[in-house]
């Protein structure tokens, strides 16, 4: 079993979200509500109303828990990978096969929703929590915020969005690594077996980006879910949820967040992917 991956990808999940927090903040915001018509608004708006403190609504919940799920997505990732290319009897230092790099992409983003799922409603309640109705001191914050959920809606409101989690997540991440690992494939020069960090970052932030594309509109879906109830808005699951924001808004909401989605995800995994390197290279070397 590849340790050394669910380690690293720990340290480099914290890493990323202590960079990347504050755009989360936009972009949630903007998926949630239709106060605000740009993200520059949107953040003129929070920096008047909240100060920059606002940025940073539920974060503690987020970087205490994307270490594990992190630690799942990378992990599961590489063993994944590794098990694959075992059953078809392919040497390590053979290039990896597309189609095995998505499966295990795939399959890394799956996993990690069983303990993303519960901090995740917490961050974007936290997020949004100026923006609902009535809910200026619903939480004081992330741990009473999470008993709260439990209490009044259950365990299953902590898994509210799951589906949607699941199906941004498992396309996410399948195109996240297929994209890095084919750059740096294509870029990593003939007389090394590891790309240089040049090709790492560069590949780390336009993997992120690839990914956000593709996850996006799962990802307005899920936030609505998860807000579903205390926004003024009430959706009956994922497939009421998805048609009356369509027949409402337009195919475009279903975008909405994008541009700060791309924005964020470049230096954000740009320092995930520099992170994970470093500590899986410190990790797997001879000494």
């Amino acid at each position: 079993m590849h340790f050394a991956d669910f380690v690293a990808g720990s340290v480099g999940g914290a890493f990323g979200v202590a960079v990347g927090y504050p755009l989360d903040t936009v972009k949630v915001r903007m998926q949630t509500q239709t106060r605000d018509s740009g993200v520059w608004e949107c953040v003129r708006r929070t920096c008047r109303t909240e100060g920059v403190s606002g940025f940073y609504r539920g974060m503690s919940m987020p970087l205490s828990t994307v270490s594990i799920s992190s630690s799942l997505v990378f992990g599961t990732y590489r063993n994944v990978l590794h098990l694959l290319e075992e059953l078809r009897h392919r040497s390590t230092a053979e290039a990896h096969r597309k189609a095995d790099l998505f499966l295990s992409g795939f399959a890394g983003g799956v996993a990690q929703v069983l303990v993303m799922s519960p901090a995740d409603i917490v961050k974007v309640r936290l997020q949004c929590q100026s923006e609902l109705q009535d809910s200026r001191l619903r939480y004081r914050g992330p741990v009473h915020c999470l008993l709260s959920i439990a209490r009044d809606e259950g365990l299953p409101g902590l898994y509210k969005g799951s589906a949607a989690l699941a199906l941004r997540d498992g396309p996410s991440f399948a195109t996240y690594f297929l994209t890095y690992h084919s750059i740096c494939d294509a870029l990593r020069s003939t007389d090394s077996s590891r790309p240089g960090w040049t090709v790492v970052l560069l590949a780390g932030g336009v993997s992120g980006m690839c990914g956000w594309a593709v996850g996006t509109p799962m990802d307005v879906i899920k936030a609505r879910l998860q807000v579903s109830g205390v926004s003024g808005r009430f959706y009956r699951g994922f497939f009421h949820c998805l048609s009356h924001s369509v027949r409402s808004e337009g195919i475009a909401v279903l975008f909405r967040g994008l541009t700060v989605n791309c924005i964020r995800a470049f230096p954000v995994n740009m320092s995930v992917f520099a992170m994970y390197e470093l500590v899986v290279r410190f990790l797997r070397s001879p000494s």
